[in-house]
Formats: C-alpha cells, sequence, structure tokens
C-alpha cells in the first residue's frame, strides 16, 4: 500500500524511554544507616544484580528477564565490589561486580544489555541500567583524581573518598550529558551515518555537550559540526539514561533554517534529508526501538502521518542482537 500522508496528531501521553523511569526506590536516606546496609548484606531476602565485564546476567527462555539472586547463590565473592541500588519490588537490592563469566544458574547467561534491554519488562530493564552505570563509575574511581591515593566506598557505595587523610577528597557518581536531535524541515527529516555503521543504518544526530555550554547551545553546534546545516526551534522532547558506557541522552526536536548539507568534520559519513515515505518503505534502516534515536523519529513521524512507523510493514528497524 502506497504512503499516505495524514492529518497531524501531537501524542496525548509520553511514555518513560528504555531504561528510565522511576522503577527503583532509591532511598538515598539509608545509604549513611550502617546497622541498616549491614543487616540488609546479611539478609537472604536481598537480591544482588550481578555483572561481569559489564554484562548483565539473564535468563532467555521462556522470556527475557533479568536474573535477581541472593548472596548466597553467588558463591564466594571476596572482596567484590558492592553498590546499593535501593529498594526493588520491596526488598534491597544491590549491585555486584564478579570475576566468573560461568552463570551461577543453569539456563542464564551474561549478556549486553545494550542489545537485551528492549526484551526485558521496563523495570527490570532501568535497574539493570542503574547498576551498570553504577559499577562503571566505581570502577573508575578506584584512586583519587587529586592525589591518586587508593580510594574506599562509602554511603553505600555512592561515595569514593581518598584513603589519604591529608587529602580525603570524595568522588561522586558521574554521567556525561549527550544532545541527540531530531532535525526536519518541515517535510523531511535530517539523519546521518557513521562509517562503522552497517551499509543502509542512519540516525539522528547527536553528541557531547561541552563546558561552558547549554543543551540548545550544544544542539546547534553540534548539528553544525557534522552536517553545515542551521537550526533554531530546539524543543526538548525526553531524556533517556544510556549507560554505554555514562551517558545521559537529552532528546530534541529543532527545525532546519538552512538545507545544504556537508559532513565537515568527517564525524559522519554522509547525511541527508529523508521523507516519511522513506522511512516507511525501508530507506534508512532504522536505529534499534529501544534507542530514544528512534523514539524521536517515530514521534515525528506519528505528526505527520498519524501511524505508528514500528507498525508500518515496509519499515527497516535495525536489527537486535539478542
Amino acid at each position: 500500500m502506497a504512503w499516505r500522508p495524514a492529518r497531524p496528531t501531537m501524542p496525548t501521553h509520553r511514555a518513560p524511554n528504555v531504561y528510565a523511569g522511576p522503577y527503583v526506590d532509591r532511598s538515598s536516606g539509608l545509604r549513611k544507616d550502617a546497622a541498616w546496609l549491614a543487616a540488609a548484606l546479611a539478609d537472604d531476602r536481598s537480591r544482588f544484580v550481578p555483572l561481569w565485564r559489564q554484562r548483565s546476567l539473564l535468563r532467555l527462555e521462556p522470556e527475557p528477564a533479568a536474573v535477581l539472586l541472593p548472596l548466597s547463590a553467588l558463591g564466594p565473592v571476596g572482596d567484590a565490589q558492592v553498590v546499593l541500588l535501593g529498594l526493588f519490588r520491596g526488598v534491597a537490592c544491590f549491585a555486584i561486580e564478579v570475576d566468573s563469566e560461568s552463570p551461577p544458574l543453569p539456563g542464564t547467561e551474561y549478556a549486553d544489555l545494550r542489545t537485551s534491554g528492549a526484551l526485558l519488562p521496563a523495570d527490570e530493564a532501568g535497574l539493570l541500567a542503574y547498576a551498570r552505570a553504577m559499577l562503571y563509575w566505581r570502577q573508575r574511581h578506584r584512586h583519587c583524581g587529586a592525589c591518586g591515593a587508593p580510594t574506599r566506598p562509602e554511603s553505600g557505595g555512592h561515595v569514593m573518598t581518598c584513603s589519604s587523610p591529608a587529602c580525603a577528597t570524595q568522588s561522586f557518581p558521574r554521567i556525561d550529558p549527550a544532545m541527540i536531535v531530531l532535525v526536519s524541515d518541515g517535510e523531511r527529516a535530517l539523519l546521518g551515518r557513521q562509517a562503522s555503521w552497517p551499509p543502509g543504518r542512519y540516525s539522528t544526530i547527536a553528541g557531547f555537550v561541552e563546558p561552558g555550554e547549554s543543551l540548545e547551545d550544544a544542539v546547534a553546534r553540534e548539528v553544525r559540526e557534522e552536517t553545515s546545516v542551521e537550526v533554531d526551534e530546539v524543543e526538548y522532547h525526553s531524556s533517556q539514561p544510556w549507560p554505554f558506557p555514562s551517558s545521559l541522552m537529552v532528546g530534541f526536536h529543532a527545525r532546519a533554517r538552512s538545507l545544504d548539507i556537508s559532513c565537515p568534520d568527517g564525524e559522519l559519513e554522509d547525511a541527508r534529508w529523508f521523507t516519511p515515505e522513506e522511512l516507511a518503505t525501508g530507506t534508512p534502516a532504522l536505529p534499534p526501538p529501544q534507542s530514544i534515536s528512534f523514539r524521536l523519529i517515530a514521534d515525528w513521524y506519528r505528526r505527520l502521518a498519524g501511524r505508528e512507523l514500528a507498525e508500518e510493514p515496509g519499515a527497516r528497524l535495525w536489527p537486535r542482537a539478542r
């Protein structure tokens, strides 16, 4: 069936992006309660989120699910890193780094959350993303950035304090803010591709926010640097935790003020304008559905076409690895 434009519609409700949502009671007040932490660590009702080399423990059959375990099921853990995540489904929950690639239970495996997150229940995907981000930060703050002395964890693993009394610098979890934007001229969407991507795949324009720069300024700069297109009317859409390794993606829609494209800084191999009809008929291959990039494209498409892009039979979504 040929693509037909429809009356533009606006979404009446915007659900959280994958990995986002208030699924965990972070219980920040309990992080400094040493007695509560000791009791929770000793309680067999508490659950642990194991990670091995930043890969999450999943059960893939019959339906994909996160595997949360009591500490006793993990065997000897030695001085493994442990971080309090908070209360999940009413029980204390911790992230723990394990040093063995052998899954502790039959039928489970350590899988890449980046490709499997959209297959999980939303609350479990959010929990695993939180755990991954925290352990990544912990691994990179084992020594003080001010004097180089070893650090020690405090506040349930949410603070790394320098062990040198003369320094005692505290480090807190950090994220890297990045903007991502769907630029439109009203009838077409601006998408680009990196040379490392498989043939045919295009996505929205993205880049990191620099010091002293607002999000809106970063949008305009990144689009200009990567495509030479000038934009205005930068409007916030939504955000997404993206712990691959430690970003917060802040999504926008923006209007193009110029149309000529070039890729002067070499970040992109190619950038083009695409019509809704091209997106619906498989040109180009689109980002994975769990990404905010796809969400930006899909919401723009819905406003123009009045239909869901993911339901168009000819649309070509970027394949997800299991």
